[in-house]
């Protein structure tokens, strides 16, 4: 491990000191370490950034100090010290009255961890009950309505009456945030809590704790992919690859200059606004064979033979404005509510009067806030709802009066890649069944075909082969989202609608899925509709992008005009909020 460790002040006593901390799962075949010998030292009111690839022992590290961790995992060694008490001793029934009041928890996906069955409202108030924060009836209400506006939800009081599933995933996000700060914690583990927000929100959400550090002396320990909100909102880093923290220090310090290989690494792939459009093998294959020609041919031949290499490497790049592979016409999309009294209703426009094409083979980004409709039209050109009003042509062909077979066909052409991989993958289903559906359901290839096609999937996404039996519990957030991604392409698509599709990758693996989606698009001639809040992986996989805001699309240009001469002032609120946009990443 790199030895830039700063020291901390002897005057103060530690919140949180973890030493030599073991974790391992049992498994048939033996325990399987997931954390060897880690150590962390966090001051009170300090804030501390884990990162690291997925699967490199974050979140366990996270869900050890609560004794949180999945059935099979252990805590097999080392210490774990909180506000002077050593942890790895406490009982349940002791944990429990730690949890929740002293140490808030962010989870990191947000369907899964609120019951679709509950109201928003009684889980937060089930929280703040059970935490003794507040006891009338009136008064717990009145803390519920305070935590959700201080988590970014500003029309709280009309919500809590509302259930998970009609809330978006940015929305559902906020309210695990405002649970977790709901009693004031001496300490916020929050893991990736601000993954599934847009950039707006996601700078008044840390703004928020930033607040919190300062006036009442809570650390945060985050664990974040975001190198660029590492930088920006952490005093300390600590970066973790297999299950170790190979390097540790002042965050900034480490990012302009990291030491490890590793860091290097993920500071190399991490996506910025400097970046460009990520070029697929093709196209990096024909600008090798004409820089080939900046250096002098030996005869005329050699050098006519390097321009026809050139050339023939070219003819598959475009030219010409290609066919609309998706034509969308004022599509709108008018929701009924209820309201708080009986018989009252109202309205929510989710998606008014938006108008945009995507040619064939190129990439266009949806960009905005969560709850600006760029899901709701993303479900509407699905075919998962019906718009109010309004046209979506796919091919030339008006997807309304598709039914039956006709609508399955159009689906094997066209496939989503949902927000949410959990709430997305059948938790019965095991990972090689669950990627080969879409073969099974459109009746392609037979038995040894399809499991050929699943192992080929998974060596594309970056999955190991032995995945194939494994469960979607048994996989991090990351993977979970990889395997979403490989059951998209399965059936070798025309159309791939990705909401959010990376947006739970840490930087390794989403560079590697961003190179993969621009190469099978050069290959495939695939049009992707890239549904995102990640306006810097925007920068490096679209061609245009369609701002969104309250249902409208304010601004529309190439992906170079947006980023490089934004005319909204809305637009410009969206750059100036990437986090970590002003910090100058070293390599």
């Amino acid at each position: 491990m790199s030895d830039r460790i700063t020291a901390s002040s002897d005057e103060q006593a530690p919140l949180l000191k973890i030493r030599d901390l073991q974790v391992g799962f049992q498994t048939t075949e033996g325990v399987v370490p997931a954390v060897r010998g880690v150590d962390l030292t966090l001051m009170p009111g300090q804030t501390l950034a884990i990162v690291g690839e997925s699967g490199s022992g974050k979140s366990t590290t996270a869900h050890a100090i609560i004794n949180l961790l999945p059935g099979p995992g252990r805590i097999t060694g080392g210490s774990i010290e909180f506000d002077g008490k050593e942890l790895t001793k406490y009982s349940e029934k002791e944990m429990e009255e730690i949890r929740g009041k002293l140490i808030g928890f962010v989870p990191q996906d947000p369907m899964s961890n609120l019951n679709p069955v509950w109201s928003i409202g009684f889980q937060v108030e089930e929280t703040i009950r059970a935490n003794g924060i507040a006891t009338g009836r009136k008064e717990v209400r009145a803390h519920a309505i305070q935590v959700l506006r201080e988590a970014g939800l500003a029309d709280a009081d009309k919500r809590l009456k509302q259930f998970p599933h009609q809330f978006s995933g940015g929305m559902r996000q906020r309210v695990l945030i405002g649970i977790g700060l709901s009693s004031r914690p001496k300490l916020l583990i929050a893991d990736e809590p601000t993954s599934a927000l847009d950039v707006t929100v996601q700078r008044r959400i840390l703004d928020h704790l930033e607040t919190l550090t300062r006036d009442i002396g809570t650390a945060v320990l985050f664990i974040t992919h975001d190198l660029g909100l590492a930088a920006e909102r952490a005093e300390q880093l600590v970066v973790m690859y297999k299950g170790k923290i190979v390097e540790a220090g002042p965050s900034k310090e480490i990012l302009q200059n990291p030491i490890h290989p590793y860091t290097q690494r993920l500071v190399a792939a991490a996506p910025s606004l400097a970046s460009r459009r990520i070029q697929s093998a093709t196209h990096e294959s024909a600008t090798h064979a004409l820089s080939d020609l900046d250096y002098a041919p030996t005869s005329v031949t050699e050098g006519l033979d390097l321009i026809a290499a050139a050339e023939q490497r070219l003819e598959h790049l475009p030219t010409t404005k290609r066919p609309d592979a998706i034509v969308v016409k004022d599509l709108t999309k008018v929701y009924k509510i209820r309201g708080q009294g009986r018989g009252a209703s109202g309205e929510v426009i989710a998606s008014d009067k938006v108008n945009f094409s995507v040619e064939k083979g190129t990439t266009t980004a949806l960009v905005g806030e969560s709850g600006s409709g760029k899901s709701t039209v993303a479900r509407m050109i699905l075919r998962l709802e019906d718009p109010t009003s309004g046209s979506i042509m796919i091919d030339g062909q008006d997807v309304a009066p598709l039914k039956g077979k006709q609508l399955l066909d159009l689906r094997r052409r066209m496939q989503p890649v949902f927000q949410d991989p959990y709430g997305s993958l059948d938790p019965l289903r095991n990972i090689g069944n669950t990627i080969g559906e879409p073969l099974h359901t459109h009746k392609v290839g037979d038995r040894t075909s399809r499991k050929e096609r699943v192992l080929e999937l998974l060596d594309q996404v970056a999955l190991p082969q032995s995945l194939i039996t494994r469960y979607p519990n048994e996989l991090s957030g990351g993977q979970r989202q990889r395997v979403a991604i490989a059951r998209a392409l399965a059936l070798k698509p025309d159309v791939v609608i990705l909401d959010e599709a990376v947006s739970a990758l840490d930087v390794l693996v989403q560079a590697q899925i961003l190179k993969l989606l621009a190469d099978l698009q050069a290959e495939l001639e695939l049009t992707y509709l890239f549904i995102t809040h990640d306006l810097a992986v925007v920068r490096v996989i679209a061609d245009n992008v369609c701002v969104m805001q309250k249902g409208r699309i304010v601004e529309a240009a190439s992906t170079d005009d947006v980023f490089d001469n934004p005319q909204e002032q809305y637009t410009k609120e969206l750059l100036n909020a990437i986090p970590g946009a002003g910090i100058t990443l070293g390599v």
